[in-house]
């Protein structure tokens, strides 16, 4: 039971340089991207509306029939997840093997 265990120290707000710098920056990104998305929309309605109610130019506003709002919120939120999904995980696969690369010279 006396075993030496390698402790791992991990901090976002504090990353180690190399790898986990670049890995930080990717995850600040898409969660920047997702908040713009979730956040940003809903105070643009608030400041367009023109009555007290929250009417204003983007309710009245229609795509495939739906208030752009609701279909922004409906149907482009998750398809916007989903290609956040795969832009995390392409930018995540380039900088491994970009870190993999730096470390293992032996290809060259």
């Amino acid at each position: 039971m006396g075993h030496d265990r390698e402790w791992y120290d991990v901090n976002i707000f504090r990353p180690k340089k190399g790898y986990m710098t670049g890995e930080v920056a990717i995850i600040l990104f898409v969660l920047l991207g997702w908040s713009v998305a979730n956040f940003g929309v809903q105070v643009v309605l608030w400041l367009l509306a023109e009555t007290p109610q929250g009417e204003g130019i983007l309710t009245r506003l229609t795509f495939l029939s739906f208030p752009w709002h609701f279909w922004f919120t409906a149907q482009f939120l998750p398809l916007w997840f989903i290609i956040l999904c795969i832009l995390f995980n392409i930018y995540i696969d380039r900088h491994t093997e970009q870190h993999s690369r730096k470390k293992d010279r032996s290809h060259d």
